[in-house]
């Protein structure tokens, strides 16, 4: 095991929260080796598994001065300068930002609306260590890393647990639910300070981004806004027939644009259909009412004034109209015929 005379950790990755030197089992430090922090991080030196201080930014010397704890090492017949075994965790003190969360599996809501709804909601939140030695002690343990990924989950679950119970506080509708995204994340971020706090870190910043109903759900609120935008749905039903008649004028020879043009086309044809067989029954009702009429009058041949189809004389100049038989040859004639159309017989009326 190699004497360790310099301790530090420059090489700081992305999502690093702590690191431990060595990474694998534990160093020997000398008696005045020099420890280097850099502005960002935080060391804390253990011994024995019992943390003994925490360094800030700078380079110190390891000695009994700085760790009192460290003075019955001097007692071991090294001469003072003799290693000993310890381990010393370097804790980031910079902001972790764009952390995300998001609801794995939906949550239930009291819509005041549409009633029960399940709910997906995901945000991002930022966060930083407030006290290493509680983090290294309580969350990292003797892990040789521990970065943000290995946390992730386990914040993520607090986060919907606390969400959750501001939600179920919320006493409206998802369509108002938007216009509420920054008061429900500030009252989220209230609720988990002391959450984060219990491991070691600050929740610095904390938004909700969406909040979404299921697509099925989403397809009923288009539904109804779609409803609400046509106003006069006679109106509508009116343009959409004349829409698809007028794209089936414009492609004769298509088989139309999916199943809304072929809808359109239908409808306008049905209709087409209906207008064109009321308007022939209108006119042959007309027709045949005219025909009536005609039917159940004449004229009078004498004075030509009409009379009903059924007079046996006029009532205007008294002419029989039941025919004259001709006297000679017995043949009928129409009624007011001066001569025989058989025999040319003068006849009287």
């Amino acid at each position: 095991m190699a004497i360790i005379d310099l301790i530090e950790f420059p090489n700081e990755g992305t999502g690093d929260i702590v690191r431990r030197v060595p990474e694998v089992g534990s160093g020997e430090f000398r008696l005045g080796s020099q420890l280097v922090v850099r502005e960002s991080q935080r060391a804390v030196f253990f011994r024995d598994g019992k943390a003994l201080d925490v360094f800030g930014p700078g380079r110190h010397t390891l000695s009994t001065n700085n760790i009192p704890l460290l003075t019955g090492l001097i007692g071991l017949p090294f001469g003072g300068r003799s290693p000993f075994t310890a381990e010393v965790y370097f804790v980031s003190m910079r902001e972790f930002t764009d952390m995300k969360w998001g609801s794995a599996q939906p949550i239930v809501f009291r819509d005041t609306e549409l009633g029960m709804i399940r709910l997906r909601a995901f945000g991002t939140y930022s966060m930083r260590v407030s006290d290493p030695q509680l983090l290294v002690s309580q969350v990292v343990g003797a892990r040789g890393s521990y970065t943000t990924a290995s946390i992730e989950d386990f914040l993520r679950s607090v986060i919907i647990q606390e969400f959750t119970d501001i939600l179920a506080d919320v006493q409206t509708s998802i369509l108002d639910l938007a216009s509420m995204a920054k008061e429900v994340g500030d009252a989220t971020r209230a609720a988990l300070a002391d959450d984060f706090k219990r491991y070691g870190f600050d929740l610095t910043s904390f938004q909700v981004q969406a909040i979404t109903p299921p697509e099925e759900v989403q397809r009923r609120i288009d539904e109804r806004s779609g409803m609400a935008a046509l106003g006069d749905m006679d109106q509508y039903i009116k343009f959409r027939t004349a829409e698809g008649i007028g794209d089936a004028a414009n492609n004769p020879g298509g088989t139309g644009e999916g199943l809304g043009l072929g809808a359109g086309m239908g409808m306008g044809a049905a209709m087409a259909g209906a207008i064109g067989d009321a308007f022939r029954g209108n006119q042959q009702g007309q027709g045949q009412q005219q025909g009536q009429q005609q039917a159940a009058t004449q004229s009078c041949p004498s004075c030509q004034a009409t009379i009903p189809a059924n007079s046996r004389f006029c009532p205007e100049c008294g002419t029989n109209l039941q025919g004259v038989t001709c006297p000679k040859c017995q043949a009928q004639n129409q009624p007011g015929a001066k001569f025989c159309n058989n025999c040319g017989e003068a006849l009287r009326s």
